[in-house]
C-alpha cells in the first residue's frame, strides 16, 4: 500500500460510512422494489456496513451478503454482525457477484467499476425479475461553479450530468424504474463524522496524511459552498 493509500485509510477506516447516504433513500428504493421479507440482498461496495441494518429491516427472514474490495471493511462487517446469521461478507468485485440475489444495493460505489460493468455484473447475479438500486454522483443542472468544477475535474473526471448517467444506464441495457436525489441529510451523515475525524488527526498530521486531510477539507468546503450544483442520484433499475 502506498503512503497516499495508507493515509486515506487512516482517515476512513474509523468512519461509520464511506459515502453520502441515509435510511430515507434506502427505504424509498426497497419499498418501490417490492423486496419481500425473505429476500436475498447483496450490498455491493458495502464499506463498513452502514446500510446493512436498514437492509435487514426489510428482510427479517432474508439474508444480506456484503461485498467490498477493501479487506478491512469486510472484517468490520464480519465483526459487527458476527452473531447475526442473516449477514455474510466477503472481499470481492461487484462485477463478479456469485448470486443469485433478489435485490442488489450499491450506495456510491458503482463509479469505481463503471455503470456498464456494474449493470452486467448485477444482471448476471440477479434472479429473474430482480432489481438493483445504486447512487451515482452527477451534476444536477446547468450550473458549474468554478470551485466545484475544478475539484471534480481532479477527483472524478468522468462525472457527467443526470442525462449523461441516464444515457449510460440505457446503453448498458438497464431500465430505470424510478429515481430520486439524495437530500442534505445523506451528505451530513457522511461529512459530519469525516470532519470530526479530520479534526482529530490534523494536529499531528505530516506528509501524506496532512495532504489527505487537506484534500478532504477541500471536498467538504466544495459541498458546503456549491452543493446545490451536484449530488448523488439514486436509481432503481432492472439491470
Amino acid at each position: 500500500m502506498s503512503g497516499k493509500e495508507a493515509a486515506f485509510f487512516a482517515i476512513h477506516n474509523s468512519l461509520p460510512r464511506e459515502g453520502p447516504g441515509d435510511r430515507f433513500s434506502l427505504d424509498w428504493a426497497l419499498r418501490l422494489a417490492g423486496v419481500g421479507p425473505d429476500a436475498a440482498i447483496c450490498d455491493a461496495g458495502c464499506g463498513p456496513g452502514a446500510d446493512i441494518p436498514g437492509l435487514l429491516a426489510h428482510v427479517p427472514q432474508g439474508h444480506v451478503h456484503a461485498v467490498d474490495l477493501h479487506p478491512a471493511f469486510v472484517a468490520k462487517v464480519r465483526t459487527r454482525f458476527v452473531s447475526d446469521p442473516r449477514v455474510t461478507a466477503e472481499v470481492g468485485d461487484m462485477t463478479r457477484l456469485a448470486g443469485p440475489f433478489d435485490f442488489i444495493w450499491s450506495a456510491g460505489a458503482v463509479y469505481s467499476a463503471g455503470i456498464a460493468a456494474a449493470m452486467a455484473g448485477f444482471r448476471a447475479a440477479l434472479r429473474p425479475g430482480g432489481k438493483a438500486a445504486f447512487s451515482q454522483l452527477c451534476w444536477l443542472g446547468e450550473a458549474r461553479p468554478e470551485a466545484a468544477a475544478a475539484f471534480w475535474a481532479e477527483d472524478y473526471p468522468q462525472m457527467t450530468d443526470l442525462a449523461g448517467v441516464e444515457a449510460e444506464i440505457a446503453a448498458a441495457g438497464a431500465q430505470i424504474i424510478a429515481t430520486m436525489t439524495l437530500g442534505p441529510a445523506g451528505w451530513a451523515a457522511y461529512y459530519e463524522p469525516l470532519e470530526a475525524r479530520l479534526d482529530a488527526l490534523e494536529p499531528g498530521a505530516t506528509g501524506d496524511l496532512a495532504a489527505q486531510v487537506a484534500a478532504h477539507r477541500r471536498e467538504i468546503a466544495v459541498w458546503r459552498d456549491c452543493g446545490d450544483s451536484f449530488g448523488y442520484r439514486l436509481f432503481l433499475v432492472r439491470p
